[in-house]
């Protein structure tokens, strides 16, 4: 987290619950935390509570539907777990109550916590019981996101050191250790992959032929296409 004191600029205060260590209206006095993504683009720009709802609150959701794609993806085409879609309906609505009335940031990340823990176990799962081939696209997304959350960790902790080595080296280089940037970065790109590997095990089990492809030898992307009849 950011110490106190740091500049004011053109949004006024300060109103939300988290200031992460990335000094604020450094770049330019109409953005306080100059990062990425379009909820945390407004959140980090403004430093208000209602954008930073409009950050964190898209977390639990998105995540939501991460696990239902996950436990549905050996269903029939056009089937629908009404069980398991009020479950995750229910405790988005829960989570969004809850944090609303606690404003408790711990609260909000223990409950993201136990979702991505959710799709940890269920990955392991596939890649181990179903389709241990995955294993390199499944581990390394969860390897990927991993490393965001150890460069949130580290822009957390070691705020004030990060801050004051930045004071001493030239900007290009200052950059490189906006940590909260690299989560954003990191986990995104995890997350691109692991939708890549929910894609790969849906298509697999409804008997296409998925394959992994390279944009221009470095994005990845799945290609797919029916099963030839015999």
């Amino acid at each position: 987290m950011a110490p106190a004191g740091d500049r004011e600029g053109y949004w006024g205060p300060t109103t939300s619950t988290l200031d992460w260590c990335e000094e604020n209206y450094a770049v330019t006095w109409y953005i306080a935390e100059f990062l990425v993504g379009m909820g945390s683009w407004c959140f980090h720009m403004t430093l208000k509570y209602e954008m930073q709802l409009l950050d964190e609150l898209p977390m639990i959701y998105s995540c939501c539907i991460f696990v239902y794609c996950m436990f549905e993806c050996f269903k029939m085409k056009s089937s629908v777990n009404y069980h398991l879609l009020f479950t995750l309906v229910l405790f988005s609505l829960i989570v969004t109550m809850v944090y609303l009335k606690v404003k408790e940031p711990i609260f909000h990340q223990v409950m993201y916590g136990m979702l991505v823990f959710t799709l940890v176990v269920r990955s392991i799962y596939i890649v181990t019981w179903v389709y241990p081939w995955l294993r390199g696209l499944g581990y390394t997304s969860l390897g990927v996101f991993l490393l965001g959350f150890l460069f949130w960790n580290i822009d957390n902790i070691f705020c004030d050191s990060l801050r004051n080595f930045r004071k001493k080296v030239p900007p290009i280089i200052g950059v490189t250790t906006q940590f909260h940037a690299w989560w954003h970065i990191l986990t995104g790109l995890g997350s691109y992959l692991h939708i890549l590997f929910s894609l790969y095990t849906r298509t697999l089990y409804l008997r296409y032929r998925p394959k992994v492809k390279f944009l221009f030898g470095i994005w990845p992307v799945i290609l797919f296409e029916p099963l030839r009849k015999q």
